[in-house]
This record gives structure tokens, C-alpha cells and sequence, in this order.
């Protein structure tokens, strides 16, 4: 098995989980969300037979209901509220037939393959182990749910690798159309910066007002300025822009810049602060990390990275191709009001 293709799939699809960690805690924790009528009407039975194994309602309930319930709350038709269960059905039949297929072919994830997951996960986001599990159980998860989805996300790598990764062929053709797509309209010179940014709103949740939300961002820069602090940590704990990255917005071409922020960035030095920068909203913080001449992507640059998009891309259509073709060949049935 090419553990450096399990990985690379891996990581795509479990970084997921961390970038959009709130809403798979919703997807997940349906407990105390579950929509009042609704749940009590459907309380407990099949919702279909997967070859010799089941899926419950409650199953399809606690997969839905938080979505179902937002959608109630939003006046949502009733044929939108039984689109969004069967969707969630639809996602468990698919997760029992790779369970099937993970247990025939011994494709389990062991310990050591969820940890190391998990360590990268971590790293790619900037976070230690701690931030990032911290962050998971700050939504809701817990770390045992966390671990087992990544244990999903690896068992399917598993499957694609085994059962689909033969069938993906990328051609040399196909790569260059898609350098001329994303970077053919490259810009010719210029320069580039690598900013952080920290923004605090006025009627956020760190200020009630501009005046705090100043008063706070001037206190974060005394900080930072001291030493006492590091901008990535600040923008984690208070802005509500990039958290998550630490408030890094990567390199940016200085065309791109907003007014406001080519303004400042023009005469700072790597690794000074702004001023506090007041907007309507609320208070800012940027920070120069480095300035670089532009230089424009060349296809042999960009050729692994567009060859990798191109066989991510074409591997998840082979899956679904193969995922109809296994379901045309385990029995289903779906049952009540999902048989329809």
C-alpha cells in the first residue's frame, strides 16, 4: 500500500473536520436539538437494511436533527426538512458499505494510524495536539467522536486506495489546461507581503462597543510589542477574522491589498505592528511578517500540486462510480417513510 497516497488523502479530507469542526459537531450532536414532533413521531425502528446489517431511525435523527431543526426554525418546507434526512441516510448506507468492505478486506485503522492522523491534522493548522482537540470539545465533540471519525476518514482512504486508485490516469494535456485556468492570468511583477491580521468587532464577542474593542487591540499590541504575547496566540483568543490560522492571511500581492491595508503595509518593516486601525466595525492589528519580489508560477512549479488536484479530483469520481456499482450489488431496502 503507497502510505505517502493514504496520507496525502487522508489529510485532505480529515483537515476538513478541523477548518469545519462547528458544523460537524452539529451534524453529530443531535441529543438535546432534535426538532419536538418530528423526533417524537419517529422515535425508534429501520430506516433501511444494508445487506445483512440495519440503519435506525434514531440514527438518521441524530445525524440530521440539528440541520432539521435550523431549517424549522427558518420556515423551512417539509419536503426540504425530508430532503435533509434522506441525505443522512443516504451517508450512513454509504458508511456501512465501507464498513463492509473494511472488515472483508482487514483495512481497519489501528491506534497509531488515528494518533499520527491526528498529529498531522495539528500541525497543518498551526495548532498543538491540545489546541486542536481543545478546539474539537469547545464544539461539542468529544475526543473519542473526534478519533473516530478520522478512524472513518482513514478506513475510506484504505478502500479508495485499494479499490479505485488503479483507475485514475492523469494526462500531461489535462494538467496544462488546469495551469492555464488557475495561473494563466498571473500578474506580471509587483511585490508580495505576508501579513497576520487581528480584528475585533465593536458588537462581537470579545466588545459591546468600538471603544472596546479599540481599548482591547491596544492592550493586545502593548503585548505583543512586550514580548509578552504572540500574535498567532492573540489571534486565536480574540479575533474573529483567522482565528484558526492564527491569524495569517499568507502572501498577498500588494495589488490585492485593500486600501486600508496597502496604506499601512507600505512603509512597515518585517515583523512590525500597525497602529490600532479603526473601522466602522471595529479595531484591527496587522503585522508585516515578510515582503518578497513577485514572481509568476511556472508550470513545472505548479505541475505536481495541479497533477495531485487533478487526481484528488478524479479519484473521488471514480469512488462514486464504484460506490453505485457496490450498491448495485448489496441488497437495500429502504424502509417507512425513506422508501419512497
Amino acid at each position: 500500500m503507497d502510505a505517502k497516497f493514504l496520507r496525502t488523502l487522508c489529510a485532505i479530507r480529515a483537515r476538513s473536520l478541523v477548518l469545519t469542526i462547528a458544523a460537524s459537531a452539529l451534524l453529530t450532536s443531535a441529543g438535546s436539538l432534535q426538532p419536538a414532533g418530528a423526533a417524537e413521531r419517529l422515535t425508534e425502528g429501520i430506516a433501511a437494511q444494508v445487506g445483512s446489517d440495519i440503519v435506525l431511525i434514531s440514527e438518521v435523527m441524530e445525524l440530521a436533527g440539528p440541520v432539521e431543526e435550523r431549517l424549522r426554525q427558518a420556515g423551512a418546507p417539509e419536503q426540504e426538512i425530508a430532503m435533509v434526512r434522506r441525505d443522512a441516510l443516504e451517508r450512513l448506507i454509504e458508511s456501512r458499505l465501507l464498513t463492509s468492505v473494511v472488515d472483508r478486506l482487514e483495512l481497519g485503522a489501528e491506534r497509531e494510524e488515528i494518533d499520527s492522523a491526528i498529529e498531522a491534522i495539528a500541525q497543518d493548522n498551526g495548532l498543538t495536539i491540545e489546541q486542536l482537540l481543545s478546539s474539537v470539545t469547545g464544539h461539542g465533540l468529544s475526543v473519542e467522536e473526534y478519533r473516530d471519525k478520522i478512524r472513518g476518514e482513514i478506513e475510506r482512504s484504505k478502500v479508495i486506495n485499494a479499490m479505485v486508485r488503479s483507475q485514475v490516469q492523469i494526462e500531461e494535456e489535462e494538467v496544462r489546461a488546469l495551469y492555464d485556468e488557475q495561473l494563466g492570468d498571473q500578474r506580471e511583477g509587483g511585490e508580495e507581503v505576508f501579513l497576520r491580521l487581528i480584528v475585533v468587532r465593536s458588537e462581537g464577542s470579545h466588545a459591546e462597543s468600538l471603544s472596546e474593542a479599540c481599548a482591547l487591540v491596544a492592550q493586545t499590541r502593548r503585548q505583543i510589542s512586550r514580548n509578552e504575547l504572540e500574535f498567532s496566540e492573540a489571534a486565536r483568543d480574540i479575533s474573529e477574522a483567522n482565528a484558526e490560522t492564527g491569524g495569517e492571511l499568507g502572501w498577498m500581492h500588494g495589488a490585492d491589498l485593500a486600501g486600508w491595508m496597502s496604506e499601512r503595509v507600505r512603509d512597515m518593516q518585517p515583523g512590525e505592528l500597525s497602529p490600532v486601525i479603526e473601522m466602522p466595525f471595529g479595531c484591527n492589528l496587522l503585522q508585516l511578517v515578510d515582503r518578497r519580489e513577485y514572481r509568476p508560477v511556472t508550470f513545472e512549479e505548479a505541475e505536481s500540486q495541479l497533477r495531485n488536484m487533478l487526481f484528488q479530483k478524479k479519484t473521488e469520481e471514480e469512488y462514486v462510480k464504484w460506490l453505485d456499482v457496490l450498491r448495485g450489488q448489496v441488497y437495500i431496502e429502504r424502509k417507512g417513510t425513506f422508501g419512497g
